[in-house]
């Protein structure tokens, strides 16, 4: 499912010749990275009540980073830096890769795998 989504991605921009909508690829990179430095690498403080200054940071920064995964394909768009189409690919695209991340978060909590 993840290659769906950088597939769909790249041909977001290789379809109309405008590689802009690769800077919400930037996003994907940056939504993992607050699981991996404040969580252990585990997404089960994202769903539990337990705070802290650093845990509560990581859930704003995931927060940030997956809203700036649909700001940007917006704001390309209304700069008409990128046509309509390419705007519903990135959003098919992130939709895609949301799914990506809730099943692995599904997978992680079973402990069954």
């Amino acid at each position: 499912m993840f290659s769906a989504s950088i597939l769909l991605q790249i041909l977001a921009c290789a379809i109309y010749n405008n590689w802009w909508p690769m800077l919400s690829a930037l996003m994907y990179v940056l939504v993992p990275m607050p699981c991996l430095f404040f969580g252990g690498g585990s997404t089960q403080f994202l769903t539990s009540r337990d705070g802290g200054g650093w845990i509560d940071a990581a859930k704003f920064m995931t927060g940030a980073s997956a809203v700036g995964s649909l700001a940007i394909p917006i704001i390309l768009r209304h700069a008409h830096m990128i046509q309509t189409g390419a705007m519903l690919i990135e959003f098919t695209s992130f939709f895609i890769f949301v799914c990506t991340v809730m099943c692995f978060h599904r997978a992680s909590l079973e402990d069954d795998w």
